[in-house]
């Protein structure tokens, strides 16, 4: 059951059982409507204390929810960084690696080379 069908379900039960109890009182009709308005004005209190508790629940879990979702986008912006440094190092990298294997090739290759001419 939620919580709201109990709350509807109490405030139910507690108005018929109120008014249930009044009217089987050894008590004159005057009594009987004062009490009856009486019982009326108390739910109808119960029933604003607990709208307010609702509102200030809900209040409170939107600012909880508002507070996770901020931290979360922060944190998935961090990862974000982080790839991008990782990606931007590791290509840094390899360029570096691929410019020292060009520059032995090419030095490797004009060794041939003149060799080669040498031979001829």
């Amino acid at each position: 059951m939620s919580s709201r069908s109990f709350w509807i379900a109490f405030v139910t039960g507690l108005t018929a059982g109120s008014v249930m109890a009044l009217l089987y009182a050894p008590q004159s009709g005057k009594e009987a409507r004062k009490k009856i308005g009486k019982a009326y004005d108390d739910a109808a209190d119960y029933v604003d204390e607990t709208s307010h508790y609702v509102k200030d629940q809900a209040e409170r879990l939107s600012k909880e929810a508002q507070s996770s979702y901020k931290e979360r986008v922060q944190d998935l912006d961090d990862a974000y960084a982080k790839a991008t440094d990782s990606l931007s190092s590791a290509y840094a990298d390899a360029k570096d690696k691929l410019a020292s294997i060009a520059d032995t090739a090419f030095g490797q290759v004009q060794d041939v080379a003149k060799k080669g001419r040498s031979l001829v």
